[in-house]
């Protein structure tokens, strides 16, 4: 096996393996990134190709919310994935560097709070961080 097939089953191997709550914020970090590239990107085209990644992650964290287990959450969390698939439309549209940035913004935030999410299961009991994630 050569070099990029290992670390191509290592990165496959930590996707099927890992808690809810790691892909959650697996996503997030690649759309901030994905963003943060598109942002750099020195021709249009390359942009949308980014911007294309960054809207299908986003369209499957709002595909994969749950509202009956938290209607209140997934409603707001909804409101803002819709907010931030609006500034990517708008950024494709027209390459706007500041829709770009706000929708990188709101997803860094949302970032943010699944770590602080995460530090708090991690200051739970094993059995209980377990079953929240």
């Amino acid at each position: 096996m050569d070099q990029d097939a290992a670390a191509a089953a290592y990165r496959r191997s930590s996707f099927e393996n890992a808690p809810p709550i790691k892909l959650v914020r697996m996503l997030y970090e690649g759309a901030v990134r994905f963003l943060e590239r598109a942002e750099r990107a020195t021709d249009a085209r390359e942009a949308r190709e980014w911007l294309r990644r960054v809207e299908a992650i986003v369209n499957e964290l709002r595909c994969s919310l749950d509202h009956q287990a938290a209607p209140e959450v997934s409603a707001n969390l909804e409101s803002l994935y819709l907010f931030v698939e609006a500034r990517l439309a708008q950024a494709t549209l027209n390459d706007e560097a500041p829709a770009m940035a706000e929708a990188r913004g709101v997803l860094a935030t949302l970032l943010e709070g699944w770590n602080g999410a995460q530090v708090e299961l991690d200051g739970l009991p094993r059995s209980a961080s377990d079953e929240a994630a």
